[in-house]
């Protein structure tokens, strides 16, 4: 994996890896982790692009989209058009999501994100059409690397905790659960996605 990795990595790693419940994934895993690619704009296409899709659909399609815009910039999706971007795989009203935030990019993209808390970053990105809690959370992971991100709305997480703890039935139970993986659930995630598919998770 190319890109930016958090200078918290190496301690979130130390401290899962002594957790009851994920510690033998840990191990099993390794310490390589979770790295950011720098480009807000294309993680936020590449976020958009896996909603609701297994890993290997959406980095097929994602191929295709990379390969019509020859690079994921505002600019580069404004010279072409909704049905284009549809073409590539991705269903209209994604592609219609896609098109809304490249015309928006300017007020979408230039906030002062180092000085504001995840909170803050959410409640921003979630005024735009096609970012929900979820993207807005793949985000704080996987571009701002922010240490403490669980996402309650992704079944990746749920089923991935559900196999280390069957009774956590229900999203709540499973919250609890993550709270023994404070202050690094971001890193916990990152484990918990690798016991459902090993291929990494990428945005």
């Amino acid at each position: 994996m190319s890109g930016r990795v958090p200078l918290w990595w190496d301690e979130a790693h130390a401290y899962l890896a002594k957790d009851e419940l994920l510690g033998p994934v840990v191990e099993q895993f390794g310490p390589q982790g979770i790295s950011s690619r720098e480009d807000l704009f294309q993680t936020l296409v590449r976020s958009i692009v896996g909603q609701q899709i297994s890993v290997l659909a959406a980095d097929a399609i994602w191929g295709r989209l990379v390969e019509h815009l020859g690079e994921v910039t505002p600019l580069a999706v404004l010279a072409t058009d909704q049905p284009s971007i549809a073409g590539c795989g991705v269903t209209r009203p994604k592609a219609s999501y896609i098109y809304g935030l490249a015309e928006q990019s300017d007020t979408l993209l230039n906030q002062p994100w180092d000085e504001m808390t995840d909170e803050a970053i959410k409640k921003h990105l979630i005024t735009f059409r096609g970012i929900g809690p979820w993207t807005a959370e793949m985000l704080l992971m996987f571009h701002f690397l922010r240490p403490d991100v669980f996402s309650l709305g992704d079944i990746g997480l749920i089923r991935g905790t559900q196999r280390l703890v069957p009774e956590a039935e229900t999203k709540e139970a499973v919250g609890e659960i993550a709270e023994r993986w404070r202050p690094y659930r971001t890193a916990a995630a990152w484990y918990l996605w690798r016991i459902l598919d090993p291929v990494p998770v990428e945005y």
